[in-house]
């Protein structure tokens, strides 16, 4: 990489980010205003005006994660995503990347199991935005997926694999996530796995994109200097020409452990990584807000939550404790995680499970309650104090259908959550006998 593009680009980013902090976004202040629409070929359009800074913000989602692949192919949806950035239009890479900091624009995107997602920034000035939208409608519609720069690629992502086949959270969360899934999609690896990754060809990158890519089930979110019209003639370009493809299906059901699974997994550190769960929940799940402030409770509330006052300030027995739920398409896992020396490790699992055990029989305090609500009710404004929180958060909304009032009612449904409604939640959707745990490090084994 040149260290003009280097200087150009640092430049630019520092440049949009002085403007970003100069002042709160009014939707902060005012309340987000959600305008919701359906563009020709059928993507769906969550926008925000916002004309506090000259600044746009764009993204595109896609039905393309790493549950669409296939255990045969398995990387083909993170290196499609990942290509399309890399060549479009006969654009090579540098001239993709030097086009956008000419005019001090950012592109970006989001990858993991349910959404492929592609993110621009750019001034809301004609001619910066004109031309940054340019290249961003390029890369959704007309990826080249070059064959030297795959083959560059997949040795990259082939010597990283192999690099974290050597790391020991690399190697928990891998082996969690296979225990948890079984045969569910959701067991993939995003990056693939060696042997998979080097059989990937071209044709296989655009077989995917021609039927992952589609225009319907696109989500397109915009946030910033735009009125509703101009925001409707973004939305239609950067959809209309993505593949006439049929809308994707939904990703099969996750199956619940009928029994517990225990995988102890010899490793050189001095440390054990323990990671043990179950399913947790889907996005939109009416169990969502209890689960999410009981867990605050728990283990997300770092160190004022249960696990790490019972299992490391007072017993000293870990480095970090924590937990949380991933929500999903389907239920994403609810996951404890702890590093601990290997000589401790046996006595800081059994004490974590006495602690989830404990939490799940009797649940929290109505004290407890008041300070959760407290911290998570009085950090919500840093979730929205910015147009790039904002887009990812309409981008969330608009892929899960979720509803358009989600961000204004997020408090309400914070502080209406009760200690019954807490207990019960947990008690109903965790069956700690049938546990998944991943112990990787442990000094027994073989």
């Amino acid at each position: 990489m040149h260290m003009q593009y280097i200087r150009k680009t640092f430049t630019a980013g520092l440049a949009l980010l002085a403007v970003g902090f100069m002042v709160l976004s009014s939707a902060v202040q005012a309340g987000v205003k959600i305008q919701q629409w359906q563009t020709a070929s059928g993507s769906e359009v969550y926008f925000v005006e916002n004309h506090d800074l000259p600044i746009v913000d764009v993204s595109v989602n896609f039905a393309a994660g790493s549950a669409r692949d296939s255990a045969e192919k398995s990387g083909l949806a993170g290196i499609t995503r990942y290509m399309m950035t890399l060549g479009a239009a006969g654009m090579s890479d540098e001239k993709i990347a030097n086009k956008m900091a000419d005019i001090g624009a950012i592109l970006g995107g989001d990858f993991d199991a349910d959404r492929a997602g592609f993110k621009l920034r750019t001034l809301s000035s004609e001619r910066e935005k004109t031309q940054a939208l340019d290249v961003f409608t390029k890369i959704l519609q007309q990826p080249d997926f070059p064959e030297d720069v795959l083959t560059r690629e997949k040795a990259r992502i082939i010597s990283g694999l192999q690099e974290s086949a050597t790391q020991p959270e690399s190697i928990s969360s891998k082996e969690f996530m296979k225990a948890l899934y079984g045969s569910h999609p959701y067991s993939l690896d995003e990056s693939g796995e060696v042997n998979t990754v080097a059989k990937i060809t071209r044709d296989d990158l655009q077989s995917f994109y021609k039927q992952y890519y589609g225009a319907k089930g696109a989500v397109v979110a915009i946030i910033g200097d735009l009125t509703r019209e101009q925001a409707g003639v973004i939305a239609e370009t950067v959809t209309a020409g993505l593949p006439k493809s049929a809308a994707v299906s939904a990703i099969p059901a996750v199956k619940l452990p009928t029994q517990s699974i225990e995988k102890r997994i010899a490793h050189p550190a001095s440390q054990s990584h323990i990671l043990l769960g179950y399913p947790g929940i889907k996005r939109g799940d009416p169990d969502l807000f209890p689960l999410y402030v009981g867990n605050y409770v728990l283990g997300g509330g770092g160190f004022v939550s249960r696990l790490t006052e019972e299992v490391r300030e007072k017993r000293g027995l870990v480095y970090s404790v924590y937990s949380y739920f991933m929500p999903m398409a389907e239920p994403g896992p609810f996951q404890l995680g702890l590093q601990t020396k290997k000589d401790q490790a046996e006595d800081a699992l059994k004490l974590v499970k006495e602690t989830l055990d404990n939490f799940i029989k009797n649940g929290i305090t109505e004290a407890e309650l008041k300070a959760a609500k407290a911290n998570i009710i009085g950090g919500f404004p840093m979730r929205i104090d910015s147009n790039s929180k904002i887009l990812d958060y309409l981008a969330v909304i608009g892929f899960y259908k979720l509803p358009l009032n989600y961000l204004d009612e997020y408090n309400r449904n914070v502080e209406k959550v009760t200690v019954a409604q807490i207990k019960d939640a947990f008690s109903r959707r965790l069956k700690t006998e049938n546990f998944v745990t991943i112990i990787v490090g442990d000094p027994g084994a073989k």
